[in-house]
């Protein structure tokens, strides 16, 4: 019975696997606004600027950040990291 078991599970897991891996890649990407909220609750900050920039192949938000202590701070977050 334990064979069986671990046959379904590595079945779903392969299933999960391939599925993920048809999805378009902007269904896996962060939206611009998206990071932005986060950069900013993860920092207790306002945001002041936000843009997507290209390094090489990749894009990358820029949020530039103004902290309660009064400190500019720029978080950068790839676009594909959910």
């Amino acid at each position: 019975m334990l064979g069986k078991q671990m046959r379904f599970k590595a079945f779903f897991i392969t299933c999960f696997l391939l599925l993920a891996l048809t999805l378009p890649l902007s269904a896996m990407a962060i939206s611009l606004d998206d990071a932005a909220k986060r950069a900013a609750q993860q920092n207790n900050a306002k945001v002041l600027s936000a843009r997507t920039v290209t390094q090489g192949n990749r894009r990358i938000h820029e949020i530039k950040l103004l902290t309660k202590d009064g400190v500019v701070k720029i978080v950068r977050i790839p676009e594909s990291s959910n």
